[in-house]
């Protein structure tokens, strides 16, 4: 009998548990996250040394320029008249003139660095008769090497057969 309690007890046990719906099983529900903006953070650089400020070209450009017909340092009309108005400035006192003489690409560069001292010997001749100091003037060639225009043209020799003038104030006194 005991066995026979036993299988019944067993078949009701399995009876009950086919037709009993399973527990149901717990679902995880996440917490509920607040969205956080992201932190911005700076980037870590190495620390390099920032490179040399490169200083600015600056160019200096003359007070006047005179221009010369091809082969020649003869002064044109319009030459001594551009060197006449400058006359006031140059004979103030601690004046100084620099007059620069430039040609254009033909020719050797012998000729060129002559023909250059000739048309800027010429300038300072003409300014000392209109009463400049010579003392006070200077006058260089750079022959055929600091074009004003580039080109191998007419109208770039043009430009180039040419004094520059340069002419620096005397500084101001300072009151004491």
């Amino acid at each position: 009998m005991h066995a026979l309690r036993m299988t019944v007890l067993c078949a009701a046990m399995l009876a009950a548990c086919s037709h009993a719906k399973p527990a149901p099983e717990p679902v995880a529900v996440p917490a509920p996250v607040a969205e956080v903006a992201p932190v911005a953070t700076p980037e870590v650089k190495p620390a390099v040394p920032a490179p040399p400020e490169i200083p600015k070209v600056v160019e200096i450009k003359p007070t006047a320029s005179i221009y010369f017909a091809f082969d020649q340092s003869l002064l044109t009309e319009e030459s001594r008249n551009v060197l006449s108005g400058l006359v006031a400035a140059s004979t103030a006192p601690g004046a100084t003139i620099r007059i620069e003489g430039n040609c254009d690409e033909r020719g050797s560069v012998e000729y060129n660095i002559g023909l250059g001292q000739r048309r800027a010997d010429a300038a300072k001749s003409y300014l000392v008769r209109l009463g400049v100091p010579a003392a006070s003037i200077t006058a260089i060639s750079f022959g055929e090497e600091r074009p004003k225009m580039p080109g191998h043209d007419e109208e770039s020799w043009r430009e180039n057969r040419r004094d520059d003038v340069f002419v620096k104030a005397a500084p101001a006194l300072s009151a004491r």
